[in-house]
């Protein structure tokens, strides 16, 4: 149910601010990546960073996603929540020794491993334990994500992937070490990604490496080419989830692999951040010399985007005239720091103090980055299928 349609005397008598969640949507959002995949043969694990929910997790696993993890405690709460351990990969480039033996425990499909050392210790703590570790090697491919410099990954610049440098090196200590298995390459660069070609240069370059470790005699069976695919912030509903025919049919047709090989890709945002919105109260109106303001009950600490990224949200008031003259707001919130602003110069219908404000397409990267700054209260959450 889309949050304009809910009655708004209802949500009147909801304490904000709240997330709440459009679990129609996020079904409809998972059948249409998955179909896409599917028919395609390709593999997706979501990627927890995104936004682990249990509700939201819940339904990702029933769909049949596979998990994408980047801490030990995103591995345990994908176990928790019903995801196979052998649909479950690892990243990150500062995996803790501790994290690594949950992942041994649970017998994970993969480790994406970032650096020679990182090998080193995984194959040292997989002997302790009596296992066998699977591991893809991550390479950063140097494909400019055309995205912002926060969240770009796939540059020589970033801390991630084994460098080209050391890829022979990387070969060489792999064959060494006799608790680990390759299994595959991995690949990410970046996020919040709107241009296809970008995805097209990415198939170039694992197309490449792919190549480099076939004629070397090793076996590739995985590629995992990450995600990063992007939304539309601006117009929600317009827009209400991504295009994946064309997203999944671009590395159908420009990724070279044989029937034996899988793909795999980790989507976060794609999936989960329209069913999204931060619903919050307005405090206090304000006007100053130039400016108007709108003080509300929810701040960066509810929703950190724009504060970190400058990030664009959608920022809608609930209800009152379709029609109506609009003014223009600074929309901001209560925490005592002046990047605590959701954006500025916001056309709005007039509004007052107990007015309902919707910011939308914060279902990735919103909940999940919430923190108790302020000592704020702990999050509330709503469900469309609870209303």
């Amino acid at each position: 149910m889309n949050i304009h349609q809910i009655d708004l005397n209802h949500l009147k008598g909801l304490e904000t601010p709240f997330y709440y969640y459009d679990m129609d949507l996020l079904a409809t959002t998972l059948n249409q990546a998955k179909q896409a995949a599917d028919k395609r043969g390709f593999h997706v694990h979501y990627a927890l960073k995104a936004n682990c929910n249990p509700r939201v997790l819940e339904m990702i696993q029933a769909k049949g996603f596979g998990a994408d993890c980047v801490s030990g405690n995103e591995v345990q709460q994908a176990i928790d929540c019903g995801f196979p351990a052998d649909q479950i990969t690892f990243a990150g480039v500062g995996k803790a020794d501790k994290e690594i033996n949950l992942a041994l425990q649970h017998q994970i499909f993969a480790f994406n491993v970032e650096s020679i050392q990182e090998l080193l210790v995984i194959n040292e703590l997989a002997a302790k334990a009596g296992v066998k570790a699977q591991v893809s090697l991550r390479i950063n491919p140097n494909v400019d994500a055309h995205t912002h410099h926060y969240i770009t990954t796939g540059l020589d610049e970033n801390k991630f992937g084994v460098p080209n440098s050391e890829l022979e090196k990387a070969a060489a200590v792999l064959r060494e070490c006799a608790n680990l298995e390759l299994l595959g390459l991995h690949f990410h660069v970046g996020s919040q990604i709107t241009d296809i070609n970008v995805f097209k240069s990415l198939c170039v370059k694992v197309n490449e490496w792919k190549n480099w470790f076939e004629e070397r005699g090793t076996a590739i069976k995985v590629l995992n080419v990450g995600g990063g695919l992007g939304v539309d912030y601006h117009q929600p509903d317009a827009h209400p989830y991504a295009d994946f025919e064309a997203y999944f049919d671009v590395f159908d047709k420009f990724l070279e692999r044989t029937a034996q090989q899988e793909v795999h890709f980790e989507l976060g945002r794609a999936l989960v951040a329209q069913a999204g919105s931060l619903v919050s109260r307005v405090l206090y109106t304000k006007s100053g010399v130039k400016k108007h303001f709108l003080i509300l009950d929810a701040g960066m600490t509810e929703l950190m985007r724009p504060a970190l990224y400058q990030a664009f949200h959608k920022i809608e008031k609930l209800g009152g005239q379709a029609d109506a003259e609009l003014m223009n707001y600074d929309v901001v919130g209560p925490i005592c720091e002046s990047s605590d602003c959701f954006g500025k110069e916001v056309p709005l219908p007039p509004s007052e103090r107990g007015d309902l404000i919707a910011i939308r397409t914060a279902g990735a990267y919103g909940e999940v980055m919430a923190s108790r700054y302020n000592l704020r209260d702990e999050m509330r959450f709503v469900y469309s299928d609870n209303m």
